[in-house]
């Protein structure tokens, strides 16, 4: 049950990033009006920074169940949970939680904590 619930929060992980990557551009980058151009720039590499850095997490998350030292799932997780708390808690008070990303990234961290 422990590996199905680590699976289980890779995997929302990783729709949540890419669903992040894509929302950006297609809605947030593609109507914003943000000058200097480098400054445009900046802000779009850091979104899409933010987003490869959680698919990378869901990976690690996903593949915990197989890896061989206990170890290196409890430090996976430890990890993974703060990243997704941080993130999840930042998001819901940041937009009053009115914005859906915080209850994605809040299952996220539930199901890392269950697969402990």
């Amino acid at each position: 049950m422990q590996d199905l619930a680590l699976q289980a929060a890779g995997a929302v992980t990783m729709l949540a990033a890419i669903a992040h990557g894509v929302l950006g551009e297609t809605r947030v980058f593609a109507h914003a009006q943000i000058a200097p151009a480098r400054l445009r720039l900046l802000i779009r590499l850091v979104w899409q920074s933010s987003a490869l850095a959680w698919f990378g997490l869901g990976v690690l998350l996903a593949a915990a169940p197989s890896l061989a030292a206990p170890e290196a799932r409890a430090w996976i997780i430890v990890v993974a949970v703060a990243v997704l708390a941080v993130a999840a808690a930042s998001n819901a008070w940041a937009t009053r939680a009115r914005h859906f990303g915080w209850a994605v990234l809040a299952l996220a961290c539930l199901l890392a904590l269950l697969g402990w």
